[in-house]
């Protein structure tokens, strides 16, 4: 299979009208030096030139595109003192792509191809000099301030999504890879009879691409939402959603776990309501039946669950979104820090890392437009009477907990005021101001206890997280500190 895709890349790169900034052809070149600088120039091109990947090809013969063959070895090859090429080149070139050299049988002759990914975050140098290929010419990046200047936009707007989860697969791979009956459900489009209509449609979404031969890439972004199976795909298992049920308020005892077996798309109705079956609930009585009422709004739960998938940082390896559930509360955690300060996640508008993938959930209606997600949250928890939620950046980390319902004298310090920043923020961004009437229908404190809310206010004035709205005029109520 491998040969057959590199056989297939060889030539479909031989019938390209010149050569490019992203491919190079050589019958010689064994120099460890010009072999990196080469790699330096066409991990760049690739990504100028928004390439999948650059290619550096033994044993063809540059002016005429024949294959004459190489007796170029990479796995014996040595970079400078003795070292082994491949090591040597991780050492010298930086930061250095996953480099794959492949030793191809072709029919025509013996071919090597080195795959270079293309930069991702900065220019791709060695030793610590970028270089870029003009022509037919390697040369250094710094002299050509136009294309180190494109080269800079481009990376700034790279992104996870557009990286390779699956490589070269037929149509027939990709239709039983993918759940695209969901795609089609999920973004309010007919499905097609046609096959080749079908696939087309998810490469106009950036969820496949093509590959050489007539094959098919599956990206990051068509297999983390639509994947059948993402634990078969070994770039993607650990990003799995695990929702794990603890008995009580601590992780020593576990009463049930499940991992989501589907992509974030087509299994998130799933997901729901397995995490909604874990949640406890209570008994409500009414003038003809007994009901059961959630503990927590599912509205915040859907929010949460949500956010945690696609504004996680999708290039922390080994992670993904988790979702525990603890007598008292239930935890969200996804990897990589917030882009917004956590206090701040409810008014700011939302910063995403994974932009392609925002802009398809919000199609599909798994988020909220406009990021009104989290105002949801934490005013659903004030409608319930839950203590406020608690937004939590941890190192690589950020954690959302929501809180079973507590009565006033049950509540922290730091949750009371919690709640009052809270609260003066709902209020101000619906065009009002906090009061101590507020306060007090917000926590459910009584009317004759109006000093206890007093108490928090001065205590959240002191943390200038809330202000007078009017400093001349006591009654005029509060606004938060940053307003």
């Amino acid at each position: 299979m491998q040969h057959t895709r590199h056989i297939a890349i060889i030539d479909e790169l031989l019938n390209l009208p010149a050569e490019t900034t992203w491919v190079e052809f050589k019958n010689g070149n064994e120099d460890p030096d010009r072999i990196g600088k080469t790699i330096s120039a066409l991990a760049n091109g690739a990504r100028l030139a928004d390439r999948p990947m650059g290619y550096l090809v033994w044993g063809v013969e540059d002016a005429n595109r024949t294959i004459v063959g190489t007796q170029f070895e990479p796995s014996t090859a040595s970079g400078k003192g003795s070292q082994p090429l491949e090591i040597w080149l991780g050492r010298m070139v930086d930061p250095c792509p996953a480099l794959a050299f492949h030793v191809i049988p072709h029919p025509q002759g013996r071919v090597v191809l080195l795959e270079i990914p293309p930069a991702t975050h900065a220019p791709v140098a060695f030793e610590r000099q970028a270089y870029i290929r003009i022509g037919s010419s390697v040369t250094r990046l710094s002299d050509h301030r136009d294309r180190e200047k494109a080269l800079w936009a481009k990376l700034q707007t790279f992104a996870w999504e557009q990286g390779i989860a699956i490589p070269f697969i037929t149509s027939e791979e990709v239709i039983s890879t993918l759940d695209y009956p969901s795609y089609f459900t999920l973004t309010n489009q007919p499905l097609p009879e046609s096959a080749d209509v079908i696939l087309n449609k998810l490469q106009d979404d950036r969820l496949i691409d093509k590959d050489a031969g007539g094959r098919w890439n599956i990206l990051n972004l068509g297999a983390i939402l639509f994947s059948r199976q993402i634990n078969s795909i070994d770039r993607l298992s650990r990003k799995a959603v695990r929702v794990v049920d603890y008995e009580g308020r601590d992780r020593t005892r576990t009463r049930r776990r499940w991992d989501m077996p589907e992509g974030y798309a087509s299994g998130f109705a799933n997901l729901l309501a397995t995490v909604n079956s874990m949640l406890p609930a209570n008994e409500h009585i009414g003038q003809a039946f007994r009901e059961e009422r959630r503990v927590y709004p599912e509205i915040a739960v859907r929010e949460l669950v949500a956010n945690a998938l696609i504004h996680q940082d999708m290039t922390v390896s080994g992670a993904g979104p988790t979702i525990e559930i603890f007598a008292d509360r239930i935890e969200i955690t996804n990897p990589g820090a917030p882009l917004n300060e956590p206090r701040r996640l409810i008014d700011l508008p939302p910063r995403s890392r994974n932009e392609s993938l925002a802009s398809l959930t919000r199609r599909m209606r798994m988020c909220e437009e406009g990021g009104t997600g989290l105002d949801k949250v934490v005013a659903s928890a004030e409608l319930y009477q839950l203590p406020a939620p608690d937004f939590r950046a941890e190192s690589d980390n950020m954690r959302v907990v929501m809180f079973a319902p507590r009565g006033f004298g049950e509540m922290t310090a730091a949750e009371r005021i919690r709640a009052a920043d809270q609260h003066a923020t709902l209020c101000y961004l619906s065009g009002s101001r906090m009061t101590n009437t507020s306060l007090r229908q917000r926590l459910g404190i009584a009317g004759q206890n109006a000093a206890q809310a007093s108490r928090i206010i001065k205590e959240a004035l002191a943390l200038d997280l809330i202000r007078p709205a009017d400093p001349a005029m006591p009654r005029a109520g509060y606004i938060p500190g940053w307003a």
